[in-house]
């Protein structure tokens, strides 16, 4: 039998990351905890990473997870804000690397479809299949959704979890 580990998933962005812990033993996903860290935007630069990384360190060393995925950068068509949002996963990312984590990225769509099985799903549709996929996590922001959303991919793709979520829950939505 395929060992129990904590799975922390990342949504990344520079106001808001979303953060996810799922449980994962063999084909059974639990909800662990979720937030979203948010940094004070009115702080430098430099602070609101040091913010971010310092947050995830925090969430690691409380929640202990095996292993984390985070979403990839999309292609922004603003260069400023695909700057930033690169500059916080890189923080984001860092954080979980000098923690000793695994991290694996997935793609928006990657994500998307393996939830809802269609690529370009919306957020309320994220919402929707967590809410069924991990009973007890409550109302979330779209952040925290996302993020956990990102946990779940990750335990489809990297073993132990059934390879797909099945068409009948995917019609529940």
């Amino acid at each position: 039998m395929p060992p129990i580990r904590l799975i922390l998933g990342l949504d990344p962005g520079l106001r808001h990351t979303g953060w996810g812990i799922v449980k994962q033993n063999g084909n059974h996903l639990a909800y662990i905890a979720a937030g979203r860290i948010s940094p004070d935007p009115d702080l430098p630069m430099a602070s609101r990473l040091l913010e971010l990384a310092t947050d995830l360190a925090a969430i690691v060393a409380q929640h202990h997870p095996d292993e984390s995925a985070i979403e990839e950068t999309f292609i922004n068509k603003n260069a400023a804000s695909a700057l930033k949002l690169g500059q916080a996963r890189g923080a984001a990312m860092l954080a979980l690397a000098q923690a000793g984590l695994t991290v694996t990225e997935y793609s928006a769509n990657r994500i998307k479809q393996s939830l809802t099985g269609y690529g370009h799903a919306d957020k309320t549709q994220i919402q929707a299949m967590i809410g069924l996929l991990l009973p007890g996590s409550g109302k979330l922001a779209a952040d925290a959704a996302d993020a956990l959303a990102v946990a779940v991919t990750h335990a489809h793709h990297s073993g132990g979890v059934s390879a797909a979520i099945s068409a009948k829950t995917r019609k529940a939505i």
